[in-house]
């Protein structure tokens, strides 16, 4: 059984399963201020570890992602751990687009992408979309507009599915942060998402 880090009253009307991208684990500061703000909201968190994520905390030793296959077996199975009834899955980056792999085939309420990975850097030529074209899950993707893996001119040409909405983070990039020439803060970047993140969510129960 996976460790799975909880927040938020069991009794909340939906619970969001957000797992983390490739190079972090899941209590950044980043995954931390979405898993607060959104039980605070009235939301269910549960968080999680990929096993090479998991092994570091034990070994401390960097490793590269386990493979695709490794990655989806353990969504599935925080899937079943949780049930999919009253389920959202999501997360940061890596973590989001292999939960977008397997939500059409899991029955989730919805999907939950944090700066989604759309292609890899300097691989616009690349889209890793083709199942977002087809993609039936409810979707919010919160997105920099300069994401060095998504800006928002490379996106507003790719085709995707009719459920898949997009929030843009001005000037934001791949963590949502902005350029203090912007005029903005990270700050407000990360909390206009999580308020997109609550009114998607607050639509699908």
């Amino acid at each position: 059984m996976r460790t799975i880090l909880w927040d938020g009253a069991k009794s909340a009307p939906l619970t969001v399963a957000l797992a983390h991208g490739a190079g972090a684990p899941m209590d950044t500061p980043f995954m931390t201020f979405f898993t607060e703000g959104l039980a605070a909201k009235g939301y269910r968190v549960a968080r999680f570890e990929f096993p090479y994520m998991a092994a570091r905390r034990t070994d401390g030793k960097r490793k590269p992602p386990d493979r695709q296959p490794v990655l989806l077996e353990t969504w599935a199975s925080i899937i079943a751990e949780i049930g999919p009834d009253k389920l959202v899955i999501g997360g940061k980056s890596m973590g989001g687009r292999m939960a977008s792999l397997i939500a059409d085939d899991a029955g989730v309420k919805g999907l939950l992408c944090l700066g989604y990975p759309f292609y890899g850097a300097g691989r616009k030529d690349k889209p890793r979309t083709e199942h977002l074209k087809t993609l039936k899950t409810p979707t919010l993707i919160c997105q920099g507009t300069r994401d060095p893996l998504g800006d928002r001119e490379a996106v507003s040409a790719l085709s995707l599915s009719p459920a898949v909405r997009l929030h843009w983070a001005e000037d934001g990039d791949h963590d949502l942060k902005p350029r203090r020439a912007s005029g903005l803060t990270h700050e407000q970047n990360l909390t206009a998402a999580l308020d997109a993140a609550a009114g998607f969510l607050a639509g699908l129960h």
